[in-house]
């Protein structure tokens, strides 16, 4: 039998432990660790979940990496094809963890109504385009098909046709420049079939989305010409490492690049999440921890004629202590349990319902906030809680060493 086990369960089911005067701050010394607990796992969903649903969005406008020819120079415009005639398309089937490639092309224009004008980038996608990543964004109408002939139907922006006051079933002009005769643009006539709205200004301010052979034809390519490929991986694990495996399997005239490399800004700005996620689950350990530690110095002084007598039967100083942090751990447990209950049934509520909104959603590139979190995540932090609280009542334990049993036993 565990001895020290054994007198704290006694401790803790007495009647005594409920009416003494220890009791308040020790439901106190509870609150305080649901609420940390509350509090970090609100921190860690709602960070997280922010920074996958913008790299999500990101992603499906761009892929996660870039295949392109070297003398683009990274020009948001096609300006030399890429030959569809390659090794890793349409299947990429030599580097583990990439499920879909695509073929794409974009040409700068203008777009031109009766009442305004704005300038934008054709962005020409074939039949092997993954449109379902779209329908989290569609808005109004139905995608664009460009399976069958070429057709004039695009995708647009809310923010554009709000700009250019069109709707879905509304034609306009677009101009596109020559290279060779800047006077005389290529014009194209396009129908607004579907509108979009991905909360990204830089994205939804820029893209129009249209049949790739639209674009080909204006550039004098043939059908096997394309302006870049992207590249969708399974997730964002070693995006660097996978980047580097694509490049090594591709021709020499080729390149690749990331979308952390090429939204920089974004991704720094992303990444400081994780810093604040940090801070926050520092800050609520120490309340936690300094509550417990409270708490576990009144058990002490309450019980200082109980920690006489056994110091006087002959049990050891760290026995006597065990028996106090094993009460100790009690009351975190009930903490955490309380925590994780009203945690993660906020986070399941504000999942399916969306009901906390941003009050400037152009910040932050989505309307609701987001939330993620996963079981690894949820069964290490409370390990890390209680862990990190029995340390910290490792010192204040300490004072149980200074008891004298004489003294100890007189005391009232």
């Amino acid at each position: 039998m565990n001895l020290e086990y054994f007198i704290a369960k006694r401790l803790i089911r007495g009647k005594e432990h409920k009416i003494s005067i220890s009791a308040p701050i020790i439901k106190i010394a509870i609150a305080a660790i649901s609420i940390s607990v509350f509090m970090m796992l609100i921190a860690i969903a709602t960070g997280v979940g922010l920074k996958h649903k913008i790299r999500e969005k990101v992603a499906a406008f761009n892929g996660h990496i870039q295949i392109y020819n070297y003398d683009n120079n990274n020009s948001d415009v096609s300006l030399v094809p890429v030959s569809k005639e390659q090794d890793f398309y349409p299947n990429f089937t030599i580097v583990d963890g990439i499920v879909h490639v695509q073929a794409v092309a974009t040409k700068g224009g203008i777009i031109r109504t009766e009442e305004t004008f704005e300038g934008f980038i054709a962005k020409g996608v074939g039949s092997d385009f993954n449109w379902d990543i779209f329908k989290e964004y569609l808005v109004d109408g139905v995608l664009p098909d460009y399976s069958g002939d070429l057709n004039t139907e695009v995708l647009l922006s809310k923010l554009m046709a709000n700009r250019l006051h069109l709707k879905v079933g509304d034609s306009f002009s677009a101009f596109f420049p020559k290279e060779e005769d800047p006077l005389k643009p290529n014009q194209r006539r396009f129908k607004v079939v579907a509108i979009y709205d991905s909360g990204f200004e830089e994205i939804d301010g820029m893209y129009v989305f249209v049949d790739i052979r639209h674009i080909q034809r204006m550039n004098k390519w043939d059908e096997n010409q394309v302006g870049n490929f992207e590249v969708f991986l399974n997730g964002f694990d070693d995006l660097e490492q996978k980047n580097r495996e694509i490049y090594g399997k591709i021709l020499s005239n080729l390149d690749t690049q990331t979308i952390t490399n090429k939204y920089y800004k974004i991704f720094e700005w992303i990444g400081l999440f994780d810093f604040n996620i940090a801070l926050i689950i520092g800050i609520m350990i120490i309340v936690g921890g300094i509550n417990m530690i409270t708490a576990l110095l009144v058990l002490i002084l309450e019980r200082t004629q109980m920690i006489g007598i056994l110091k006087a039967l002959g049990t050891g100083n760290w026995s006597i202590r065990k028996i106090f942090l094993y009460n100790a751990a009690y009351l975190i447990a009930v903490g955490l349990f309380w925590g994780n209950l009203l945690g993660l049934g906020f986070i399941w509520l504000q999942g399916k319902y969306r009901f906390l909104k941003f009050p400037n959603p152009q910040e932050y590139y989505m309307e609701y906030i987001p939330v993620h979190i996963d079981v690894v995540t949820v069964v290490l932090l409370n390990l890390g809680v209680l862990i990190l609280c029995l340390l910290m009542l490792l010192v204040p334990s300490y004072i149980i060493t200074r008891i004298s049993p004489v003294k100890a036993i007189k005391f009232e």
